[in-house]
């Protein structure tokens, strides 16, 4: 992959600012918001911020060791491409954020990825964030692996962090429907974190792809990781969560979903399992809707009357259909025995024409059986 020639000023600002300020840093903010990205850098450069109560000091350290150029060649020379904003790639939904990220690193191998392609814009237009728990149980992990093959054998991108418990179960969900599944990464796009999911970071790159907002060479770091989990719930259309505590990490995803005003899902555990306290407790606010299973996440995710689930019924008998009276006199028929229609005028409380036209009725649906001896009840 080559390096790339076609940078302007502003480009080359943005690969600055990726590497001088972590993605939440308000100070470089509120710099760029007052000066723009360039004017803002040469400010940095000289230990100012031009903006009141701003210290400019914090970029110094690593202004120090500042050099795009060799930022290029390492993107290149790891296999991933660079994005910004005015790329026709760049997925338009992180645009939403507060903070949108000043550039996006991305290594993938999907046909979207290719300079033809249209990358992340086009795989993220139908797509679902699933995140979760770390420390999950084996119920997660399916329910997890389950909603991500249902909704990638529907067409959905599958977006979680890779990281243990519900992010690796959603990505292996994806993976083994055949599916596309992107991994969201709180350090370099080159660097496979957790190590123990080297295989399965490689495995989505093959087949889908790998994002950071910060150059490769950098460590993953908590405060990165919850700026990651922003940009998570900003690439997705929507945001399931499956199995969370009440102070799971996973609830900032839901946290940007909602102020981003996308939807959101989460899936219901045992009442006594804390480690569904979260998913219950984003239902019970009405941040979250309850859903199941992937057809109810697509209805909920997809296409405005185009991705609709099948109401869920319990089973159907032959009785579901008849009117009251005609059902009072059926559960009055005997199974064994017979009975005549005085008998079962008395029993069911109704008239003799009622009576009579309810079990020309349950003949007609072989639901009741007429002898010489009297009538009976034959099993739905």
């Amino acid at each position: 992959m080559s390096t790339r020639t076609d940078l302007t000023p502003e480009h080359r600002a943005r690969l600055a600012w990726a590497r001088i300020a972590e993605p939440d840093d308000r100070t470089a903010r509120a710099m760029i918001t007052a000066h723009g990205l360039t004017i803002a850098l040469d400010l940095a450069r000289q230990g100012r911020s031009g903006i009141p109560c701003g210290n400019a000091e914090r970029f110094a350290a690593r202004l120090r060791g500042l050099d795009t150029d060799r930022d290029l060649e390492i993107t290149a020379r790891v296999g991933a491409s660079v994005l910004f904003p005015d790329d026709p790639q760049w997925p338009s939904g992180v645009d939403a954020l507060e903070y949108p990220p000043w550039c996006l690193w991305t290594r993938g191998e999907h046909p979207s990825m290719s300079q033809e392609g249209d990358g992340l814009a086009e795989l993220t237009v139908r797509s679902a964030a699933i995140v979760g728990a770390r420390a999950s149980t084996s119920y997660g992990e399916y329910v997890a692996a389950e909603l991500a093959s249902g909704l990638a054998d529907r067409g959905f991108t599958i977006i979680s962090g890779a990281a243990f418990g519900i992010d690796a179960a959603a990505h292996r969900g994806a993976l083994a429907m055949g599916g596309t599944t992107l991994a969201v990464l709180a350090g370099g796009v080159e660097r496979s974190y957790p190590a123990a999911h080297a295989s399965l970071i490689a495995q989505i790159a093959q087949t889908g792809a790998v994002i950071s907002e910060v150059p490769p060479g950098s460590a993953p770091t908590r405060s990165r990781f919850l700026a990651r989990n922003r940009l998570i719930a900003a690439l997705g259309v929507g945001t399931v969560l499956v199995e969370a505590g009440l102070r799971s990490g996973a609830r900032t995803t839901v946290k940007a979903a909602a102020q981003l005003m996308r939807p959101i899902a989460a899936v219901p555990g045992p009442v006594t399992s804390m480690v569904s306290a979260g998913c219950h407790e984003e239902v019970r606010s009405g941040r979250a809707v309850l859903v199941t299973d992937a057809a109810e996440v697509a209805e909920l995710f997809g296409r405005l009357g185009g991705d609709l689930a099948e109401p869920k019924r319990g089973e159907q008998r032959p009785t579901d259909e008849l009117d009251p009276e005609t059902f009072r006199v059926w559960q009055s028929l005997p199974t064994r025995k017979t009975m005549s229609v005085e008998a079962l005028t008395a029993v069911a409380g109704l008239g003799v024409a009622e009576v009579m036209s309810a079990l020309g009725q349950l003949e007609v649906a072989s639901l009741a059986r007429r002898t010489t001896q009297g009538w009976s009840r034959c099993k739905p």
